[in-house]
């Protein structure tokens, strides 16, 4: 059974910074995808980043230029880089991997608050 953990969110003002980490039970070369997915109060859970295997990445509108997913597969693990961070960018973050396409994944961390405050 494949398990992923999350790490690295927090509290943080608007404007600031933070790096989710993403460690996963097994090598991560064996999955065609990786990626983030995020869920706010009273939200869907929503596509946030991903990573494929060829190391192209797609970025949900809204986070580009502020966001950068990365990986490193010697650790087994993915990352979330987050700069100028918005209120509403808060929500648990969800780290994914998967085989069946870019956006969904068949294993999934527990999740890690991140909050923004204004």
């Amino acid at each position: 059974q494949v398990q992923l953990v999350e790490s690295g969110g927090g509290l943080v003002q608007a404007g600031g910074s933070l790096r989710l980490s993403c460690t996963v039970s097994e090598s991560i070369t064996n999955f065609n995808a990786m990626g983030w997915y995020r869920q706010a109060p009273g939200r869907q859970r929503e596509f946030v980043a991903t990573i494929i295997r060829s190391g192209v990445t797609n970025l949900l509108e809204s986070v580009k230029g502020r966001f950068t997913i990365s990986r490193d597969n010697a650790k087994n693990t993915l990352f979330l880089q987050m700069s100028s961070l918005k209120p509403e960018d808060t929500g648990v973050y969800y780290c994914g991997v998967g085989n069946r396409n870019p956006f969904t994944y068949e294993y999934w961390g527990q999740g890690t608050q991140v909050t923004v405050s204004s």
